[in-house]
């Protein structure tokens, strides 16, 4: 189930990185012996609250294409056992619109919960009730990408 979440993510994140990207030409040459640009891991942790039957998202920016992206719900409660929508997605206005198979229902874990490639963009990440809650739920995410 995850190795199909993670093959899902990374052919949203390529369709909607390609629409989102523009082109451009750049004249300068480059030899076999040049090396890729290289990007440092950027960790982003998020926390905040969740309503009954509501959701809670976070935006964050992916500089490089093709880097690996890791969401880990590290928090939720209480109860600290409960089961959190979770996923990635884009804006569309001012809505996070998660991305088709980018989401699950998970308990918060020391792991990542969701991991792939993603191309550069804006993202985000949601947290909502999968229709468990009874009382507002605050979390804690910890989003990795480069």
């Amino acid at each position: 189930m995850k190795q199909h979440i993670i093959g899902l993510i990374a052919a949203c994140a390529l369709a909607l990185g390609t629409a989102a990207c523009s082109t451009s030409t750049d004249s300068t040459s480059t030899s076999a012996a040049s090396t890729a640009p290289t990007a440092a891991v950027t960790t982003e942790n998020f926390s905040g609250t969740v309503q009954v039957g509501g959701s809670d998202s976070n935006p964050f920016t992916v500089v490089l294409s093709g880097g690996v992206l890791n969401l880990t719900l590290t928090s939720a409660g209480p109860p600290a056992t409960i089961f959190m929508g979770f996923g990635a997605g884009t804006y569309v206005g001012t809505t996070c619109q998660l991305l088709t198979g980018g989401f699950l229902v998970t308990p918060a874990g020391t792991t990542p919960q969701i991991s792939g490639t993603i191309n550069g963009g804006q993202y985000c990440v949601m947290v909502y009730d999968a229709g468990n809650q009874v009382a507002p739920i605050t979390y804690s995410v910890t989003v990795t990408h480069y």
